[in-house]
């Protein structure tokens, strides 16, 4: 099995899932505007829907992929990713298409849970981090290119085409992934047993999480709806965490949760997935709102980030084999930081060339934080 073929796959179906995560930030007006309905609210859980399922049971997918292997988990996701996306640019109704997108995430759930441990198995130690470098670029890229393909996408085509457009990228990775990727079965009774409770638990729990976090600026952050949100995320996973530590085959081993390099390494990653998510979704509102842009100048003037990223990542990812991860991934962060700063002062009044160095330092800090961070994993 071509170990360069797998991480193909793997960074495909990541891409098309992580792309789905922030394309549809900036076709939300012409998808409220069809609809007829207001870009906050129902429309939000669109975007918000998909990022809930995926959160909920990311866990418990990874866990049936060590039961019964990481192929039936990564076609099983890519054929309900498919049928979601589909699904989702024949919606008929703003309802319709919110279903639609949970049963996506589930297919993005399927395809995440897999898609690092495919590449850790098939990669040598000392090329590890170059791999998965390059996974990080796609991820990061899924992210921050979200809404320059999606303008171009709106611009020229309608916002279903937001959907179409992974149907037939996702079915050439399946046909791919059937034919070329081999892989060793999980040894009968070393992983069978599976905890409906601890995963139906952690699941509520992260999706309470999930739901509190993303609304709370906008329900208040003392108001109802967040505060239970809240106070259920925090019930259902302590009692997770309880169930999961007194259980023989549980869905999270909380041993991995005790290291401290791979504790901070997760928290890290999604903090910076968080601050590469933000761009994303308020600059396209900006752009156009603010300055008058057309989407597909929207989308180019969004550029900056994942080109830097496309760059910069698979260096790092070759400097953290040989030079290790424990400098280059602060290193990076904090650049990034600074280019988040560098943007929060743009004004109605800055050029659009000042507007792209300083997305562009962000890329830069990105890249560079990635792939040392992915391989600490």
């Amino acid at each position: 099995m071509n170990k360069w073929i797998v991480l193909a796959l793997a960074a495909a179906a990541t891409f098309m899932t992580t792309l789905d995560g922030s394309i549809v930030n900036i076709g939300l007006p012409s998808i409220a505007h069809n609809f007829h309905a207001g870009v906050s609210g129902a429309t939000e859980w669109i975007i918000i829907g998909y990022l809930v399922v995926i959160a909920s049971v990311l866990l418990t997918f990874g866990r049936l992929a060590d039961m019964i292997g990481r192929k039936p988990i990564f076609v099983t996701g890519l054929v309900v990713f498919i049928l979601g996306s589909a699904l989702s640019g024949l919606a008929p109704s703003l309802l319709f298409l919110i279903l639609a997108r949970l049963f996506q995430g589930i297919g993005g759930a399927l395809i995440f849970a897999v898609n690092i441990a495919m590449i850790t198995s098939t990669f040598p130690s000392n090329e590890r981090g170059l791999a998965l470098g390059l996974n990080a670029v796609v991820v990061s890229l899924g992210v921050a290119a979200g809404p320059t393909i999606g303008g171009v996408i709106t611009q020229y085509l309608t916002w279903r085409w937001i959907f179409y457009v992974n149907v037939p990228i996702c079915l050439l990775v399946l046909f791919a992934a059937f034919y070329f990727y081999r892989e060793q079965r999980p040894q009968r009774g070393q992983h069978e047993r599976f905890d409906p409770l601890g995963a139906a638990l952690l699941a509520i729990g992260l999706a309470a999480l999930t739901l509190g976090l993303s609304f709370g600026q906008e329900w208040g952050w003392l108001s109802a709806g967040t505060l239970a949100a809240l106070g259920i995320s925090i019930v259902m996973l302590s009692v997770g965490v309880y169930v999961e530590a007194h259980i023989e085959h549980p869905i999270l081993n909380l041993r991995l949760v005790s290291n401290r390099v791979f504790a901070f390494a997760n928290i890290s990653f999604i903090l910076c997935m968080m601050a590469l998510f933000a761009p994303g979704f308020l600059l396209p509102f900006y752009f156009e709102e603010l300055r008058g842009f057309s989407t597909i100048q929207t989308g180019l003037l969004m550029t900056p980030i994942p080109l830097m990223l496309a760059i910069i990542a698979p260096l790092s990812g070759s400097l953290a084999d040989r030079l290790g991860s424990r400098w280059l991934a602060p290193a990076g962060l904090a650049i990034a930081c600074f280019g988040l700063f560098l943007v929060s002062q743009i004004n109605t009044q800055s050029s659009t060339w000042d507007i792209i160095w300083r997305l562009a330092v962000i890329g830069i800090g990105q890249g560079l934080f990635m792939s040392p961070n992915t391989r600490t994993m």
